[in-house]
């Protein structure tokens, strides 16, 4: 029975920082199914329903909600209860008429913004390449693909997908004067402008000048920057980011 636990469940001490969860409330958690976001960046789909948004009393409650087909992920029904959901993923209740995007806090933990405009979602580009025919395949950030005939966008930049039809409304370029919210290091959490790109020629990674509400600057990988806008957010963020 031991074994059988360890494979479906997770102690709550070990569930990854980014959950917002305390760790002594309750002995074991559910862990998240593999799939589009690794588990140090994901929430399963019954911790959202049962310890977030408290829909749900217990994990018995939390599945009946989610296998009734009562929960959208990126505008589809979602099945799974241990579905992982992570950072940009929108989540509907169509019953309340509730959605919300999954942002990360200063402290690194996935939060829910209540939002109104369910209807798109930001994508970072993380691959890029070449496919049969010529065509272009974008690998994104929540293991979603989007192949276009042509493009000038980057790793880096953002696409804004319809949701669930996944076509491009409008692209983000990742450039100095960008908007950025960023994703990792000590500095997660935080807003800023892009001041400036430093690309290194040798394997060090690439990093970036961000200069926050304060007029501070500081230097974070390339990586970690994920564009939302140009002169100003284009999405409701935390209230501690405004």
């Amino acid at each position: 029975m031991a074994n059988m636990g360890s494979r479906k469940h997770l102690k709550r001490y070990k569930a990854p920082k980014t959950w917002p969860i305390h760790p002594k409330e309750d002995t074991w958690t559910v862990k998240p199914s593999a799939g589009s976001h690794a588990i140090d960046d994901a929430l399963p789909l019954t911790l959202v329903i049962r310890d977030i948004l408290g829909l749900a009393d217990n994990s018995r409650e939390a599945k009946r909600i989610i296998n009734s087909g009562n929960v959208l992920v990126d505008g589809r029904v979602v099945k799974d209860y241990k579905f992982p959901v992570g950072f940009m993923d929108i989540i509907e209740i169509p019953k309340t008429e509730e959605s919300y995007r999954i942002l990360l806090d200063t402290k690194g933990r996935l939060q829910l913004k209540p939002i109104d405009d369910n209807d798109s979602k930001l994508c970072k580009i993380v691959n890029k390449t070449t496919i049969k025919g010529g065509k272009i395949q974008l690998n994104l950030h929540d293991g979603k693909n989007i192949i276009v005939d042509e493009t000038d966008l980057n790793v880096g930049d953002i696409v804004v997908i319809s949701v669930p039809e996944q076509d491009i409304k409008e692209s983000l370029k990742l450039e100095v004067g960008a908007t950025v919210l960023v994703t990792g290091g000590k500095h997660t959490g935080e807003l800023g402008k892009v001041t400036e790109i430093i690309i290194n020629e040798s394997s060090n990674p690439n990093t970036i000048v961000i200069e926050n509400n304060a007029k501070d600057n500081f230097l974070t990988l390339k990586d970690y920057a994920f564009v939302i806008g140009t002169d100003a957010p284009i999405i409701d963020l935390l209230e501690v980011n405004q």
